[in-house]
């Protein structure tokens, strides 16, 4: 996670600039002043939340009456700081559901799986399709190791997670509220010093969130299950919790495979979209759009798969990249512990619109650094931007074996395929991407509708199998995320992508 500017106000014509459209509906980001939020308006987007335009006349038995929001339309009920029962959040017409300073889902229960820590509680929370949840300056949920949430949406009824600032019709801005964190018990390659390093002592493998120090995660579960989240938008979240430390929209920390994330869009975060600290979690359908920082950020270990993803930023105002890796973490003799190893099929990267001056040194398609292997097929990493490199690989621990591997990926960016300054490992990332099969380095235009669905020429290049790489993936037979136009995955659930209502 690197420090937010919160300076730039980006408006983006989407409609009017070439590759560069936010889908049918479009979507334009800003970064605010610290907290501002934006009051008047009709209401934000809110699924079917707001039912007849009226306001429920009190709130579920357990949650707390806070008034009303969005001009009076929405009832707004606190969820309870601390869960530590099983609760459920029912679907209301005309109520919307406040993170009133900090929901923490259960207390942390230690490391080690098989001996919880005495004195603690575990809980689940279970949130119904279309209930849309929202939170204020610094306000976040978190789910504690040990514990889970079950967000299991629909494409009719996506459950939405966003800002005070949206329901009350503002803007489309960045960081109004915190987000979500995770924290599971699968393992992490960052241990603390006076603990035997992974993977001798998995059990007191541990490590805290660099952002709040009191949220800790890690163990000795792979296959730990923090629930399910599925159908759901996360927007406007990655507020400044610290100085220079931003949430991102969902933070995965230590989460295990046993974890269901499908149909996920994180929309406007001000730091990274997603990011996944070590653990073993794989998903896939997700929409990662409109990030000031990276889009999916991956280290301490993490190892999990990915398929089906959309990530694109027009104006990103960190050092951003829609895939950032790293091995950070414990090491021996500079080797990580536990190598970083993501693995990632049928994507889409665009980074970038043409008009803006970034600087080369900070905005590429994808950087790998510090050790990180990573599998990556079946996609497009493109920027039409003069300034925006597709692949930088930073150091000499990446390139060596395990390398990372490039299997039917299409580069296409202004500023070529490869970053050529501070002494980077250019020429071996060549060598690297060369050596995969059916890669295109150079000479291949993309042909995208709406920045994503695949056109003549993504159809026209040849598909790798995923499964050899990790048996989560699914056989398909077309590179990206959207095989055509009648590939309709993306639809009903999402917001500012091709037939959908702006965010």
């Amino acid at each position: 996670m690197t420090g937010s500017n919160f300076r730039m106000l980006l408006v983006a014509s989407l409609a009017a600039v070439s590759l560069a459209g936010c889908g049918g509906g479009g979507s334009d980001i800003a970064s605010p002043g610290e907290g501002q939020f934006a009051t008047g308006g009709t209401g934000g987007t809110g699924g079917t939340t707001g039912g007849n335009g009226q306001a429920s006349a009190d709130c579920p038995t357990g949650f707390i009456n806070l008034g009303t929001v969005a001009n009076g339309t929405l009832r707004s009920c606190g969820i309870p700081r601390a869960i530590t029962t099983n609760l459920t959040i029912p679907f209301r017409p005309g109520t919307a559901y406040r993170i009133d300073g900090v929901a923490a889902v259960g207390q942390d229960r230690g490391p080690d799986s098989a001996n919880p820590r005495a004195g603690t509680a575990s809980a689940v929370l279970t949130i119904e399709p279309g209930v849309t949840i929202f939170g204020g300056v610094a306000e976040y949920l978190v789910v504690n190791r040990g514990s889970q949430i079950i967000a299991d949406g629909t494409a009719s009824r996506p459950i939405i997670f966003t800002s005070l600032n949206d329901l009350n019709g503002g803007p489309d801005l960045s960081g109004q509220w915190g987000g979500i964190v995770i924290a599971g018990r699968a393992p992490i390659n960052r241990c603390p010093p006076t603990t035997t390093a992974f993977p001798a002592n998995p059990n007191n493998c541990e490590f805290r969130f660099e952002a709040i120090q009191t949220i800790n995660w890690g163990g000795n579960a792979p296959t730990d299950s923090s629930g399910v989240l599925r159908y759901i938008q996360v927007k406007e979240a990655g507020y400044e919790v610290a100085p220079n430390e931003e949430l991102n929209g969902i933070t995965f920390g230590g989460v295990g495979s046993g974890t269901t994330i499908d149909f996920v869009q994180v929309h406007g975060s001000a730091d990274d979209a997603v990011e996944f600290f070590g653990g073993t979690v794989n998903a896939r359908h997700l929409v990662l759009d409109q990030y000031d920082d990276d889009g999916m950020d991956t280290d301490e270990g993490f190892s999990g798969s990915i398929q089906f993803a959309v990530i694109f930023s027009d104006n990103p105002t960190e050092e951003s990249r829609c895939f950032e890796a790293s091995s950070a973490g414990s090491t021996s003799g500079g080797v990580p512990l536990l190598r970083s190893r993501p693995k990632v099929s049928n994507f889409v990267c665009r980074q970038g619109l043409a008009t803006t001056n970034f600087d080369t040194r900070q905005h590429q398609g994808m950087v790998l650094n510090s050790g990180t292997g990573y599998d990556l097929l079946n996609g497009v990493i493109y920027s039409a931007n003069t300034r925006i490199p597709c692949l930088d690989i930073d150091d000499a621990a990446t390139i060596a074996a395990p390398a990372p591997t490039f299997r039917s990926v299409a580069f296409a960016c202004g500023a070529g395929p490869f970053r050529t300054t501070d002494g980077n490992q250019d020429a071996a990332a060549e060598q690297l991407f060369t050596a995969g099969a059916n890669n295109i380095a150079t000479g291949f235009t993309p042909t995208f509708s709406q920045v994503f669905i695949n056109g003549g020429n993504e159809s026209g290049r040849v598909a790798s199998n995923p499964t050899a790489v990790s048996a989560f993936f699914l056989v398909t037979s077309y590179i990206g995320a959207v095989s055509g136009p009648n590939d309709t995955w993306y639809v009903g659930w999402t917001c500012g992508l091709a037939g959908a209502a702006s965010c």
